[in-house]
């Protein structure tokens, strides 16, 4: 489950997004905040930390505020889950970022905790990160590519 700091930060990404679509101008955080339905106090600490990353920029002076600088398609939608949540791993040995040993396991080949989470970690990775900013920003629905066909009912 994400946080609603994340959801805040994916929301005001959309809109920066939006705004580098239609003319490229910077935002105020009171108008990300508007747009995004984030609050102003909490939406500052997300945009310095979206800023610390490399993913927007900021302008002084008149036409300032904050900006996406980096293209919608590079922007990974598991980068900003780690950036904002932390590791992402049900569980501490099979983070590939925040790599710990379990405290309890002997054997982490044979650990059937580890098989059985692993192997649906192991297929949300790979959806999260193929999913970018561009793909939220879409009109169309970018989880239908991961659909699973329909199975028939046995009579």
């Amino acid at each position: 489950m994400i946080t609603q700091k994340t959801k805040y930060a994916l929301k005001s990404l959309m809109v920066m997004a939006d705004e580098q679509a239609n003319d490229g101008a910077a935002l105020r955080i009171e108008e990300i905040a508007e747009r995004s339905g984030a609050p102003k106090r909490f939406l500052e600490h997300i945009l310095l930390d979206l800023k610390r990353a490399g993913l927007i920029g900021s302008r002084r002076g008149r036409k300032g505020g904050y900006e996406l600088i980096k293209d919608p398609e590079r922007v990974s939608l598991a980068e900003i889950l780690r950036l904002i949540d932390g590791p992402m791993a049900p569980l501490p040995c099979l983070s590939r970022k925040a790599y710990q040993r379990c405290e309890d396991c002997r054997d982490e080949k044979t650990c059937r905790v580890r098989a059985v989470f692993g192997g649906f970690y192991s297929a949300y990775i790979l959806m999260i990160e193929s999913l970018t900013l561009a793909d939220l920003m879409e009109d169309s629905r970018p989880l239908e590519r991961f659909a699973l066909p329909e199975v028939a009912a046995e009579e």
